[in-house]
């Protein structure tokens, strides 16, 4: 079969799979690194600072109430490692999906607001956070990383977790290991 024959049927009468077939599942797995990763390094930045660094980091978008925002503060970085672990190994992928695209959402509804409101703020997503120059705020840009983020997670809820993920391999016991390749939920 050439390169160009795409619909030629292998000698043993099936049918080859088609393109998107093939490369479904590793759009699965780089959603699920890239998803996993930003979440991760995400968790990290924040774990590294200071719990007042943390609370000031979301009190400056000025939408919690005082003392919930000191809660969402210390359990952030946490949900975040969380769903990053669950998405890189592939562990329960679409309900981390699902949790991670409306942890984007959030974002960038918040992001959003204080960009409505004129504040001018650094988000806080890899650390940092709190008041910052007019000028140094990075809101499009903060929104369209949070909105592709969304996409990928959307993706992963749909499609599922692709190839070289922990669940299959737990749910669908084989002597071979071909099921951790497989990738299916």
């Amino acid at each position: 079969m050439s390169k160009t024959d795409v619909h030629a049927e292998p000698a043993s009468g099936t049918a080859a799979p088609s393109r998107l077939a093939v490369v479904t599942p590793w759009i699965s797995v780089l959603a699920r690194l890239v998803l996993g990763g930003v979440l991760v390094v995400a968790a990290i930045a924040k774990l590294s600072q200071s719990p007042a660094e943390q609370v000031r980091a979301v009190r400056a978008y000025q939408l919690l109430p005082h003392g919930v925002d000191a809660a969402v503060a210390y359990t952030l970085p946490f949900v975040e490692l969380v769903l990053a672990i669950a998405l890189i190994v592939g562990v329960a992928t679409r309900i981390a999906a699902v949790a991670s695209g409306v942890l984007m959402l959030a974002f960038v509804i918040g992001v959003a607001s204080v960009w409505a409101r004129g504040l001018s703020i650094d988000c806080g997503c890899f650390g940092g956070g709190g008041p910052v120059e007019p000028g140094e705020t990075r809101y499009l840009e903060e929104i369209l990383r949070d909105i592709g983020l969304m996409v990928a997670a959307g993706w992963l809820a749909v499609v599922g977790p692709g190839r070289f993920a922990l669940s299959s391999a737990m749910s669908r016991p084989s002597s071979s290991g071909e099921d951790l390749d497989r990738g299916e939920e």
